[in-house]
């Protein structure tokens, strides 16, 4: 995908479809990673991309897609808050774990797991029902553009420290509330 800019920004999907393939290949990373500092790393990039991507799905693309979808269409968006639950439940869980701690592998695994489920139904069902909706997915994208550099900087601003997974999710209001708004 070229550079987006907020005057031609890309369809929120491939926003959203770039953030999947970047998170797979830290995953690949994360598997071919020899050292424990390396792989806590990578773990830390991982929960922060992830944490980005569902901050832009749950404050943008949910609520915007929950007014133009119908019906049943609408349980994707309610399986989308519940997976995006699920997946911030396990990086709790290796926020401050150690590559050495008991479980630290499983919880990865299972992240990749919960990550690649989410990411397949994303892009072989939501997706394709909201571009054939009237969904304004270029003003979604620009919005996207905008809120991800908030994001990604205020992250950035956090400490990653040496050999233990730092994720420290960003606050906001339980996903239980946003679903509700």
């Amino acid at each position: 995908m070229s550079t987006p800019t907020r005057s031609n920004p890309p369809p929120a999907t491939e926003l959203l479809i770039d953030d999947h393939r970047r998170v797979d290949a830290l995953f690949d990373a994360f598997d071919e990673a020899d050292h424990a500092d390396e792989q806590a790393e990578i773990v830390t990039r991982i929960c922060r991309e992830l944490t980005v991507h569902a901050e832009l799905e749950e404050k943008l693309l949910y609520p915007a897609s929950r007014d133009m979808l119908r019906g049943d269409d609408q349980d994707l968006v309610d399986e989308a808050f519940v997976e995006h639950a699920s997946l911030k439940g396990l990086m709790m869980r290796l926020d401050g774990m150690k590559p050495s701690d008991a479980l630290f592998k499983a919880y990865v695994t299972v992240l990749k797991e919960y990550v690649q489920h989410h990411v397949k139904e994303e892009e072989k069902e939501y997706f394709p029902k909201l571009r054939g909706s009237d969904l304004d997915l270029r003003a979604v994208g620009a919005r996207m553009l905008t809120l991800k550099q908030e994001l990604t900087s205020a992250l950035s601003k956090l400490p990653v420290t040496r050999g233990k997974v730092t994720a420290k999710l960003l606050p906001g209001p339980p996903l239980e509330q946003r679903a509700a708004a």
